[in-house]
C-alpha cells in the first residue's frame, strides 16, 4: 500500500470530476500533480501542488482551484482536513485510521511492503567496479561497489530487470605492466632479487603470483626474452588478479551477473562493427582537431585522425577513435562495449565510474544516444573519493598493496555490513570521510549502530512479549485493534513508515540508493524517540497490562522492524537482532 499514491489518485479523480462539472476546463494535463509530505510538518501530513500547476493552463487563480478541490476532498472518509495555504497550496490531514491501517498492511506484506512496479520490467544494465585487473581493490572501489550493488537491488525492488556487470579492463598497457611486475616476482620465487623498476607494481600481493608461476612453469621462463613469456604471464597474472577481485567482492557481498572482457573485443570485428555503425549514420569522419586549450602552437602537431562527431550530441569536442598510425584509441573499445550493451536489448544503462572518469561522461552518452538512436539512456554516476581516518589522522597505506588501503583491509577491520552502510551515508558525488572511531562507537552519531539498534530493540520487544505469553506472530499482530495507536508520537512513527513506498520510487527513479540509508536513519530516530517517551509515559510502553493494547503497540514495533529489514536488504546489510 502506498498511501501517498492512493491520495494522489483521489486528488486526480476529484480534479477529473471538477472538469466534468465544468468547474475546471476539460482536457487539463494532470501528470504533474503531486502529493507529498509538506516541507513544514506543522502544515499537515500531505500537500498537493494541484492548484499551482493547473492555474495557468486553466486560466484560473490557484486559490480558487484549491478551494474547490478542498471541498470535494473533504467528502472522502480518509480526509480529516484540507486547508488552503498561501497562493494555493493545499495541505491535507488524514484520519488516524487511514494511517493506522498501514501497520496491518506492513505486517501482511512483510518486507515486500514498498515494493513497486514503476520499472515495468524494463531491462537495465548496471556496470560498476570495473577495476583494472592489476591488483587488489582499494577503498574507492569499495564505495563504487556498494553504490552499484545497492542501486541494482533498489531497481529490482522497484520493478526493473537488473543485470550487474563488471567490465574487465584487460586490453590496455596496464596488463603488460602487470605481467612484467609478476615476472619479477617469478624471478624472486627462484631466489633472485626482483628488479621492481619505476612504473611497475610494487605490492606484496604479487608474491603469490610469482610462486604460482614457478609452480606452473618451473625455471623455463628464466633468462628468456620478454617476447617469449609476456603473453602467457599476462594471462596468468590477470586471471589470478580477477580471482582475487572476485573474492574481495564476495567478502563485501557483491555478486556480478556478467564479466565482460575488453581484450575479447580486439580481433573479433566488434570494434570495427561499432565504428561502421556510427559511420553509416554520418558520425565518423577524418579530420584534424583544434589544439587543446592551454597548448602553445609549437607544442601542437596537427594530425589527421578518425573522429566521432560527438559534438552533435552536446560534447565539447569531437573524439578520436583511431590514431594517425592506424591503432585504436582507448575510446574505440568503449564504443564497441556500449554497442554490445545496446545490442543485448537493455532499455537503460547505468555506469558507476570514479570521479577521475568525469571526462568520459559526455562522449559515452553521445555514443549510446547515437548507437541506440536515442532509445537507450545512459546515466553515469561519478563516485567521489573516500578518506580513511583513525584517531583524527589519515590512515596510512597498506604494505601489502604498496600504494593504497585495500578493500579487504577495510572489511577485516570493521566488517562488510559497516562498510556497506557507511559508504551510502553520503550521495555518490560528495566526498566521504570513513572515520574508524566513529563507525565503531555506539551512539546516535554512528548511523550503522543507530539503525541496527532500532531493529535490535524491536526484537527485544518481541522476545519480552513472548516471555509474557503474548502471541506476537505477524498473523496475530495483523488482527490487532490498531485504534489503540492514537498518541501523536505513535502516529508520527506510522507516518514515517508510510513514506517508505514513496521513498523507494523516488530513490529508484533518481538512481540514488543513499536515500534509503538516510530514510532508515530517520525511521530509527523516530522509533528511538517513541521508545524514550515510554520511559516517561507508561501509556507509550510497548507491553501493557491490556493484551489488546499491547498487541497494537507491538504491531507498530514489528512494522518498524519489517521496514528496517527491507531497507537494509536493499543496502545489502544483514539486520542485527541483538546488540551485545
Amino acid at each position: 500500500m502506498n498511501l501517498f499514491a492512493d491520495i494522489r489518485e483521489l486528488v486526480v479523480a476529484e480534479l477529473q470530476a471538477l472538469m466534468a462539472e465544468g468547474v475546471l476546463p476539460q482536457g487539463l494535463d494532470l501528470s504533474n500533480v503531486a502529493v507529498e509530505p509538506p516541507r513544514d510538518a506543522g502544515h499537515g501530513e500531505m500537500a498537493t501542488n494541484a492548484a499551482m500547476v493547473l492555474a495557468k493552463p486553466a486560466g484560473m487563480q490557484p486559490r480558487a482551484i484549491a478551494e474547490a478541490l478542498a471541498v470535494r476532498l473533504m467528502e472522502d472518509p480518509r480526509v480529516a482536513g484540507a486547508d488552503v495555504a498561501g497562493p494555493g497550496f493545499l495541505n491535507l490531514r488524514l484520519e488516524p485510521a487511514a494511517w493506522q491501517a498501514l501497520v496491518r498492511d506492513i505486517l501482511t506484506e512483510g518486507t515486500d511492503f514498498g515494493r513497486s512496479t514503476i520499472g515495468q520490467g524494463r531491462k537495465v544494465n548496471v556496470e560498476f567496479v570495473s577495476a583494472n585487473p592489476t591488483g587488489p581493490m582499494h577503498v574507492a572501489h569499495a564505495r563504487g561497489a556498494v553504490v552499484g550493488d545497492a542501486l541494482s537491488s533498489l531497481l529490482a525492488f522497484a520493478g526493473w530487470q537488473v543485470t550487474r556487470e563488471y567490465y574487465i579492463n584487460d586490453g590496455g598497457g596496464q596488463v603488460d605492466v602487470l605481467a612484467r611486475s609478476a615476472y619479477e616476482r617469478y624471478r624472486e620465487a627462484h631466489g633472485l632479487s626482483p628488479e621492481i623498476a619505476e612504473g611497475l607494481y610494487p605490492g606484496d600481493y604479487l608474491i603469490p603470483v610469482g610462486q604460482a608461476l614457478k609452480e606452473k612453469y618451473g625455471d623455463s621462463l628464466l633468462e628468456q626474452p620478454e617476447s617469449v613469456w609476456l603473453a602467457d604471464v599476462r594471462t596468468f597474472a590477470t586471471d589470478m588478479m580477477m580471482a582475487m577481485i572476485r573474492d574481495d567482492l564476495a567478502a563485501l557481498g557483491v555478486t556480478m551477473d556478467v564479466y565482460s572482457s575488453e581484450k575479447a573485443l580486439y580481433g573479433t570485428g566488434q570494434i570495427e562493427a561499432a565504428i561502421e555503425a556510427l559511420r553509416a549514420k554520418g558520425l565518423i569522419y577524418e579530420g584534424i582537431l583544434e589544439p587543446p586549450k592551454g597548448k602553445a602552437p609549437e607544442d601542437w602537431e596537427p594530425r589527421v585522425q578518425t573522429l566521432f562527431r560527438s559534438t552533435a550530441f552536446g560534447d565539447d569536442v569531437d573524439r578520436p577513435v583511431k590514431k594517425s598510425d592506424g591503432s585504436w584509441t582507448y575510446f574505440a573499445p568503449d564504443i564497441a562495449y556500449h554497442f554490445n550493451k545496446v545490442q543485448r536489448g537493455f532499455d537503460e544503462l547505468i555506469n558507476i565510474f570514479g570521479a577521475d572518469h568525469s571526462g568520459y561522461v559526455k562522449r559515452l552518452k553521445a555514443v549510446v544516444s547515437a548507437l541506440s538512436e536515442n532509445r537507450v539512456n545512459l546515466d553515469i554516476k561519478l563516485i567521489q573519493l573516500v578518506k580513511l581516518l583513525k584517531g583524527g589522522e589519515i590512515v596510512k597505506m597498506s604494505k601489502r598493496a604498496g600504494t593504497f588501503v585495500t578493500l579487504r583491509d577495510l572489511i577485516d577491520e570493521v566488517g562488510p555490513d559497516v562498510v556497506r552502510f557507511v559508504m551510502l551515508t553520503r550521495k555518490n558525488d560528495v566526498a566521504l570521510d570513513f572515520d574508524f572511531d566513529k563507525v565503531t562507537e555506539q551512539s546516535k552519531d554512528n548511523p550503522v549502530f543507530y539503525v541496527q539498534y532500532a531493529n535490535a530493540r524491536v526484537n527485544s520487544i518481541l522476545r519480552k512479549a513472548r516471555e509474557a505469553g503474548l502471541d506476537v506472530s505477524d498473523a496475530a499482530l495483523s488482527l490487532a485493534h490498531l485504534a489503540h495507536l492514537g498518541h501523536p508520537a505513535e502516529l508520527e512513527v506510522i507516518r514515517k513508515l508510510g513514506e517508505w513506498p514513496r521513498l523507494v520510487e523516488i530513490a529508484a527513479k533518481g538512481h540514488e540508493p543513499h536515500r534509503v540509508a538516510f530514510y532508515l536513519y530517520e525511521l530509527a530516530s523516530d522509533f528511538h524517540g517513541l521508545w524514550n517517551k515510554g520511559n516517561d509515559d507508561d501509556s507509550l510502553r510497548f507491553i501493557q497490562e491490556d493484551v489488546a493494547v499491547s498487541q497494537a503497540k507491538i504491531a507498530l514495533a514489528r512494522a518498524v522492524g519489517v521496514v528496517i529489514c527491507a531497507g537494509l536488504g536493499i543496502l545489502g546489510v544483514t539486520p542485527v537482532e541483538e546488540m551485545r
